[in-house]
Parts: structure tokens; sequence; C-alpha cells
């Protein structure tokens, strides 16, 4: 596996490159343009100048996180060709640029849900959390502001201002949209790029919806094990993945982490993997990444991935915030670097049992 740890830009993110590289381990950066809406063009230019400064500093870049897709093409507008052109064209850019992996997500209209942003646990740490009770309390245009106050001043993913001034809009075009049809689109989707993905080692890495159930009426489809085989299957292609996290796959407690891994083996081709600490099915918090802090048994998982073979970009996830940080909810820099040399010493102490069994 390569450790990495995400990176917003330098113009967005608290954290620096410079204190990134000083992460044991720690020697790439999953990124991205930040500031481009879904469906406009990456220029070559773009990705290039982002590159030199990743580089400038030390590290690469081993994938990015995310080329967002326009509404449009989930929802099967005629108008949705015209935005695949332009993301064929940044599949393309990428590729020139030597950049072979791309986390994207098909879910409609929110990205990932919380009902909060500073949750405060027993430890005095704030993390992100859910309960459904608050979701089903709220009407979609008040998501934004139930939890805008606990952003520390940033910008989060799947949450921009640009996409939330629409909300209402949305819904009303996804009035009538079934499971059925977003599969059809996903998969008109992936038959348009996988010629570009094929000619540049572009391995498209979709992510699980989070939380792992319909919110507010929307359909979602990348929930569960079954529905990510018949994703996998619909387009049969090795540049067809996934990107395998644990914390929004792991929403649902029937979804069985270890399993689903070993049932993805040679499509997954990044790996997301954090903790969460559940109340209730539908109430849960992020937990720090040590086993006994959340739910899941984060040494089987690791195993999971090591037992498949599996040696792409992975990261820590959302972290929590801690020693008076400031930052983007989830995306501090002091918990996500113990999260990076506890998922570390895990791969090691794995590796290394292996090593010694087969040795004997």
């Amino acid at each position: 596996m390569q450790m990495t740890l995400r990176w917003y830009g330098s113009k967005y993110d608290t954290v620096t490159l410079e204190q990134i590289r000083q992460i044991p381990g720690v020697h790439n950066v999953i990124t991205t343009l930040y500031g481009k809406q879904a469906g406009e063009l990456w220029t070559q230019e773009e990705i290039h100048a982002l590159k030199q400064e990743v580089e400038a500093a030390g590290l690469g870049i081993a994938g990015i996180e995310s080329v967002n897709v326009h509404e449009d093409i989930k929802l099967g507008l005629p108008s949705r060709d015209q935005y695949i052109d332009n993301y064929i064209k940044t599949l393309e850019n990428l590729g020139k640029e030597d950049i072979h992996m791309v986390c994207y997500n098909f879910m409609p209209v929110f990205d990932w849900t919380r009902t909060e942003l500073a949750r405060k646990r027993p430890d005095g740490s704030t993390v992100l959390a859910y309960t459904q009770e608050a979701v089903d309390a709220l009407v979609p245009e008040e998501m934004f502001s139930s939890i805008s106050g606990d952003m520390n001043g940033t910008v989060m993913p799947g949450w921009e201002p640009e996409r939330l001034a629409h909300v209402k809009e949305l819904f009303e075009k996804y009035k009538g949209v079934t499971e059925e049809d977003l599969w059809t689109n996903l998969k008109y989707f992936l038959e348009r790029i996988m010629p570009v993905c094929n000619q540049y080692d572009i391995k498209m890495a979709i992510h699980p919806d989070d939380p792992a159930w319909s919110v507010f009426g929307l359909p979602r489809i990348i929930t569960c094990k079954e529905n990510l085989l018949r994703m996998m299957d619909m387009v049969d292609d090795v540049h067809n993945g996934v990107t395998l996290c644990t914390g929004s796959l792991g929403t649902n407690l029937e979804n069985d982490l270890p399993d689903i891994i070993r049932s993805l083996k040679g499509r997954i081709h990044f790996a997301h993997v954090r903790n969460l600490k559940f109340h209730s099915p539908t109430n849960f918090e992020e937990a720090a990444h040590l086993s006994s802090d959340g739910s899941f048994d984060m040494y089987e998982i690791v195993k999971a991935l090591y037992d498949i073979g599996f040696d792409g970009p992975i990261r820590p996830d959302h972290g929590r915030m801690i020693w008076g940080e400031k930052a983007m909810p989830g995306y501090g820099l002091y918990d996500r670097a113990l999260g990076a040399t506890y998922i570390n010493g895990l791969w090691e102490a794995i590796e290394k049992n292996d090593l010694r069994s087969r040795n004997k």
C-alpha cells in the first residue's frame, strides 16, 4: 500500500505540504483542483502547476479526489454529453501528467451527510456525527444552515455554496428518478469514459454513498457488496473500480467490511480507512482510528487489504479535532497523522507475521 493524506490545496487547506511530509511513511498526497465546479474542464496547465507545487515540497500525487460528476450526468439529461466530454478531456490531461487514479462519487445532490460537525466526545475531542432523527426533522434546504456554524470558516467538499444554492431546484429534478435510473445513467457515464481510462491507465474508484441508505428520499446505489459487484459487472473493465471507504460502507452495520474487501480483489483502487462509534444503527459518530475507540475491528480491515494484495493508495479518513486545532472538520492534521501511523503499524505487524509464518 501507499500511505497518503488528502490535501485540498494551499488556498483551501489549513494543513501544509511541509507538515504532511513530516508524517512518517507519508510520501504522497491525494489532492484536487478544489475550486473547480462539477462539469468544468481541468486544463493540463492547471494540473501541471498543482503537480509542480506538490513535488517542490518533496511529495508526489498518488491520485485525485475528486473530479466531481455533474448532476446532469447523474440525472441522464440531454446536456450530460457536454459534461462527459469535459470529463474525458480532464482524464486525458491527468493521464498526460502521469496521474492514474481518480476517486469520484455518483450520489445525488449531497456527497455525504452529517447532522453534526463538532459533537463533543468524553475526551474533549470533537467529531462528525449523524442521527437519522435529526435528518427526518429537517427539510433539505435547511441542512447546510444547521451545520454551517461548525465549519471553522472552511468550505467542505460536497457543501460548496455554489451547489447548495440550487438544492431546492435539484430536488425538483430528482423527483421520479429511481435507483434503476441512476444505474442506467452510471453505466452510460462509465462506458463513455472507459476508452480514455484504458488509453492512459486511469483507475476510476467510485466512492460509496454516505450514509449507505437513502437520505431525503434520494436514490442511492453504491451501498453494499451486492451493488458494488453489480457496478463492476455492469462495466467489466479493470479500470472501473472502487474506493473502499470503511466509514461509508460501515454506516450500515449489516455490511461485513473484511468480506467486502475480499470480494473486490483486484478492483479496489483506493482505500479510506476510518472508524465509527455506534450508539444505535442510525446514530453514530466518527472515532479515533484505534479499534477500541469505535465499533470496527481495524486489524481485520487492514488484514483483509493485505490478504488481497492491495498495493494502491490508502489514507486515514476523517479525524477528530484534537489539541485545540481549528481546521476543516474531519481534515485537521493531528488526528489524521495519528491515524496514518496507526494504520502503518498494523500493516507492518501483519506483513512481518505473514513473512515469519512463511519462513517457518
